[in-house]
């Protein structure tokens, strides 16, 4: 049986459809709010100065962005990865690696046009290769796998010093410039970065609405019937892999030029467990979330520690104040500030709007 007609089975089947189809639709383009928000964006630079533009709403994109994979490989194909900013950090490297920077002796000198090729390409191979491993395993057991492999990536590249400059990383990496224009230049930038999260994000939910799309929520939902109509099951999620890696490169490669450099506390073990969080508080089951809950945690581990410097506190506990949000959105709801939003809308939905009330039988 063909993908395309297993989803046509899954689109007809109205009780799990329409939650789904209002779910994929958020943001609705039709809300006038999206466009709210798409044109403050594009004016950012007009109303924003160069730290605001940079490290908070840039910031906000590129880890929305590397969360938007891994919501992408849980929230449609039911597989929590913890190897999503390693991944990122893979590929920064091999920008780094591959194009220009102060270390002659381990960067190729390549020109950007060839090295953000390659190192995408690599970064797609290496996320591939991990997430053939993780999906022999389910539930806990894959979180531990792609865990161990951020670990292990995190180690080696402090302790080797021919390819990744051991605990130092590799400094001032060359960023584009042509057209006359020097794109790391802090609005230039921040709309290439702007670009490739829209990109990312529309097209996630153009997948989730594809075939392969439709078969991976399948496989997500029942593994064990999808593999009896003849979907290769282990094959969706080795694909799911791949497109998630190849997201989460592409914010890799954003990195490297946004900070000039890369080394191992860039790829940290806790910096992979904040992707998680990231996802988690804005939400797993819609594109949007992630970056929803990047904003939240970026102003977080921005600001928390001047505001607890004021009230008397030990700034370097500003870590504190993103434990307890991450566990009051939590605790309240499971879906993250998405799912507090709309249990707000519903709340105070006009009665006649509810569905069920006021309609009469026969």
């Amino acid at each position: 049986m063909s993908v395309t007609h297993d989803a046509r089975i899954q689109i007809r089947s109205p009780a799990s459809a329409a939650p789904r189809q209002a779910a994929r639709g958020w943001p609705d383009l039709n809300n006038p709010a999206a466009w709210i928000v798409a044109i403050i964006l594009l004016i950012m630079p007009l109303i924003a100065n160069g730290f605001f533009l940079i490290e908070i709403f840039a910031t906000t994109l590129m880890l929305g962005t590397i969360a938007l994979s891994l919501m992408f490989l849980a929230g449609y194909g039911g597989m929590v990865s913890l190897m999503q900013l390693t991944i990122a950090g893979f590929c920064a490297y091999m920008v780094a690696v591959f194009g220009t920077s102060d270390n002659a002796n381990i960067s190729l000198g390549w020109p950007w046009w060839l090295a953000v090729p390659m190192a995408l390409t690599l970064a797609t191979i290496f996320g591939t290769l991990g997430g053939a491993l993780a999906v022999r395993t389910e539930g806990i057991y894959t979180i531990m796998i792609t865990l161990a492999i951020g670990a292990a990536f995190y180690y080696f590249t402090n302790q080797n010093w021919a390819i990744f400059n051991g605990h130092t990383g590799i400094n001032n990496v060359a960023t584009p410039h042509f057209w006359g224009v020097d794109w790391r230049a802090d609005v230039p930038f921040y709309y290439v970065v702007l670009v490739v999260a829209a990109l990312c994000y529309f097209a996630v939910d153009y997948i989730s609405r594809a075939p392969f799309g439709l078969a991976l929520q399948g496989v997500r939902d029942n593994p064990r019937r999808m593999a009896a109509l003849g979907f290769n099951v282990n094959a969706h999620r080795v694909a799911a892999y791949a497109v998630a890696s190849f997201i989460a490169g592409l914010a890799g490669v954003l990195q490297v030029w946004n900070y000039r450099q890369i080394s191992p506390g860039s790829v940290s073990v806790g910096a992979c467990i904040d992707i998680l969080i990231i996802a988690i508080v804005g939400g797993i089951t819609r594109p949007i979330g992630p970056y929803i809950g990047a904003l939240v945690f970026v102003l977080l581990r921005t600001f928390a520690l001047d505001f607890l410097v004021k009230i008397g506190l030990d700034g370097n506990r500003f870590r504190l104040l993103i434990g307890l949000g991450f566990l009051a959105i939590v605790f309240w709801s499971s879906d993250g500030v998405i799912g507090l939003w709309q249990r707000w809308r519903r709340s105070h939905r006009p009665q006649s709007d509810r569905p069920g009330v006021g309609r009469g039988h026969g």
